[in-house]
């Protein structure tokens, strides 16, 4: 079977960043990202309202769109890259980095950053301070220079987003049972992203 190659893009070459307000108040919507769930309904998840009541001023993210929370969590120590999946559309401070895939497949993007190997390259961009208010501090233009390597065939960038996606599945529902079949899932994550040559 013929592999494809690997070549290395920008991130900004890749995807168009997202800027639209939601001045029309299209969405009443705020949202915030759970390392567990994505991109939520903020009011359910901090079970109160956080967003101020006027959102007018907020982005306006539509689904199938992805959001980049630079706020450090548990697990994630340089902030969060969750696809909008759950809702149509939504708002979100504009504190957040929001952009959509141009010429790269959509799957392949969300288990990219459902592992951790973007963050040498975020961690290379950020300036120097590392944080501001508990924010990374790095700015979109140093964001949108991230470096990927990535299949140059969309379809076989497709093919290995959704075997990691079956695969983070089938993990999810055996931590569920009783007998461990991927004890490690961290294992499973450092095969990611790799070209097939650097797996030899």
């Amino acid at each position: 079977m013929e592999v494809s190659s690997w070549e290395k893009r920008k991130l900004g070459e890749l995807t168009k960043r997202v800027t639209r307000k939601n001045i029309n108040n299209e969405s009443t919507l705020p949202l915030t990202i759970s390392a567990q769930y994505g991109l939520i309904d903020q009011n359910i998840f901090f079970d109160k309202q956080v967003a101020s009541k006027d959102v007018s001023s907020y982005f306006l993210i539509k689904n199938g769109e992805f959001a980049y929370n630079k706020s450090y969590s548990n697990g994630y120590p340089l902030g969060a890259i969750k696809r909008l999946d759950r809702y149509p559309n939504g708002v979100l401070s504009t504190l957040y980095i929001i952009f959509k895939p141009i010429s790269v497949s959509s799957q392949f993007l969300v288990s990219y950053f459902d592992s951790t190997h973007w963050y040498k390259e975020v961690a290379k961009n950020a300036a120097e301070g590392a944080r501001n208010h508990g924010l990374l501090n790095i700015s979109p233009s140093d964001f949108f220079n991230m470096v990927q390597t990535i299949p140059n065939n969309f379809e076989e960038q497709n093919k290995v987003g959704i075997f990691f996606e079956t695969l983070d599945n089938i993990i999810a529902v055996n931590q569920r049972t009783t007998i461990p079949i991927f004890p490690n899932q961290n294992s499973t994550l450092s095969l990611r992203f790799h070209p097939p040559s650097a797996l030899n």
